[in-house]
């Protein structure tokens, strides 16, 4: 009875749809619009684009549409309820990244914007300004240079000690995730029960399958079953944030405790505090942001030193150059990361091959000329990363894994940018940077690993991971 009664919704949603496109397109039909196609009622071509990711070949849905349109710089589609236009490769990047705020502003499906609500991502203008400058201040450079790398290297050998050490075999990705979310957990909340951790990890695996997906509001879709985590998780945060308000107001927790702390206690130049729901929200923001791209990140690149033998080597030699200059027990410092200069190459070419997220989106703030087309004001703008990365006109040699790349100036400007770019680049690219370096430096110091499954396929859904896991032999060494 539900799935007949999903069925007539769906006809609905999809007439209804087509009778807002059929007069929507009538006021656009004058313009110069870049050729494409907006696909089916409704559905649009997000079925394709969301396909091509699940295929492990995220880049495929605009390198076809590129050859099948002739526009090799911008296309119109209709993506997840929205007419869009598609920029490609460099000069596309360049273009969003330079223009932000003045031609083209934040923008994020509405999947994402109810199950988030009012935070960073789905701000703009000065009020995001705001958000971002206090963010920053706890995520930059000058933050980690202080003890938080420190911090990191106590969470990952204890992590490493429960759910590494002794296994003959691991399942990387659902292992790391525990991981990952443990360390943001601590960071940002200074939450060490496991327990609790682990009931708001379970609440993340629900939510994160939903965040990019067709706005279905039914029960037992993947949309309704991610709206609903989200909520729980918040309510979980709000007990939190009202528990932390009332130890701070007692003296018993500093405002420099923590990313909790720190948006309870710090207010813009007018004396403005986010609300306790702002701040549930961006603290769910950045769970997410902290939890699902390391995650990506780090499995990746134990599958990447675990096909290519000569790379570990030299990782290795460059992380054990740096334990000769510890005593024993020492935590890694900020100075230690900044000499794992090949680790991070390698890093950075594990991201060009299989960038952790598959896109991002925009808004056009005015109307707009780009490449001899008209953008309409209110259009909708996605730009590629996975198909700017695997483009052979950006990269020689495309497919080949070479870390090399990124020695002295690295990749030209606009090729590579798995974290954005403008006003907007990914706030937590220094937090992603730490966390993964110090990842890695445990992680090769005290293990080789075989892959039970060569060649594993990477799929989308929504972001980068093994279909399996990453399943891997351990053999332990000693340093």
């Amino acid at each position: 009875m539900i799935q007949i009664l999903t069925t007539i919704l769906l006809f609905i949603f999809s007439y209804v749809f087509y009778v807002v496109y059929k007069n929507s397109n009538f006021s656009t039909s004058k313009l110069n619009l870049p050729p494409g196609s907006y696909g089916w009622p409704f559905f649009g071509e997000s079925l394709a684009l969301l396909q091509a990711g699940r295929d492990g070949v995220p880049e495929r849905f605009v390198q076809e549409r590129i050859k099948k349109h002739g526009s090799p710089l911008v296309f119109k589609t209709s993506i997840l309820g929205d007419r869009m236009a598609v920029f490609c490769g460099p000069a596309g990047n360049k273009f969003l990244f330079g223009n932000e705020n003045k031609l083209v502003g934040a923008w994020w499906p509405i999947s994402v914007r109810k199950i988030f609500g009012k935070c960073l991502l789905t701000t703009r203008g000065n009020e995001a300004k705001w958000m971002r400058k206090m963010l920053l201040s706890y995520l930059g450079p000058d933050a980690f240079a202080s003890h938080y790398a420190a911090t990191m290297d106590v969470v990952t050998r204890s992590h490493i000690e429960n759910h590494w050490r002794g296994k003959e075999e691991v399942n990387v990705y659902k292992t790391i995730r525990l991981y990952a979310f443990e360390l943001v957990c601590r960071l940002f909340l200074s939450l060490e029960e496991l327990n609790h951790i682990a009931k708001l990890g379970s609440l993340f695996d629900v939510f994160l399958n939903g965040v990019i997906e067709l706005p279905i509001d039914f029960p037992g879709t993947r949309f309704n079953r991610s709206k609903k985590a989200a909520a729980a998780i918040r309510t979980e945060l709000m007990i939190l944030i009202k528990a932390r308000r009332v130890a701070l107001e007692e003296g018993k927790a500093s405002s420099s405790q923590d990313l909790l702390s720190h948006l309870l206690t710090s207010s813009d130049e007018c004396g403005r505090y986010l609300t306790e729901w702002e701040i549930a929200n961006n603290i769910l923001l950045l769970l997410f942001a902290g939890h699902d791209t390391s995650t990506c990140s780090i499995t990746l690149i134990m599958k990447r030193l675990g096909e290519h033998p000569n790379v570990y080597d030299k990782v290795l030699n460059e992380q054990l150059e740096i334990c000769k200059t510890k005593e024993a027990g020492e935590t890694l410092k900020w100075e230690d990361i900044q000499k794992m200069k090949y680790t991070w190459n390698v890093v950075s070419e594990v991201m060009r091959l299989t960038t952790p997220v598959m896109g991002s989106f925009r808004e056009a703030l005015v109307d707009f000329e780009y490449a001899g087309y008209t953008i309409p004001k209110g259009w909708k703008l996605y730009w590629s990363i996975a198909s700017t990365h695997r483009d052979e006109g950006n990269f020689v040699d495309m497919e080949k894994f070479d870390p090399s790349r990124f020695e002295g100036a690295g990749p030209t400007p606009y090729t590579y940018v798995p974290f954005g770019g403008g006003p907007r680049m990914c706030l937590g690219k220094e937090f992603s940077r730490v966390e993964v370096l110090v990842f890695i430096h445990n992680i090769v110091t005290n293990f080789k690993w075989d892959l039970l499954i060569p060649d594993e396929k990477i799929v989308y859904d929504p972001m980068a991971i093994p279909e399996k896991g990453l399943p891997v032999r351990l053999h332990s060494r000693h340093v």
